[in-house]
């Protein structure tokens, strides 16, 4: 029973091609985004941290 799964699927994607390819290019572009905003947001808080290491803790007392 599962390879017969397996074949109707691999027959489906075969019979499909381009909504199998822009499926597969909208999980990539969607993968991408979440690790370039969760990049950019590491970054940022790296960035104001070492900023106001910088300037020296008894500023804000």
């Amino acid at each position: 029973m599962i390879y017969e799964m397996f074949k109707e699927a691999i027959r489906s994607l075969m019979h499909n091609k381009m909504r199998s390819f822009l499926s597969m290019l909208g999980i990539v572009i969607g993968v991408m985004a979440v690790i370039i905003v969760l990049s950019l947001g590491n970054g940022a808080t790296y960035s104001v941290k070492s900023e106001i290491e910088s300037i020296g803790s008894n500023v804000f007392l």
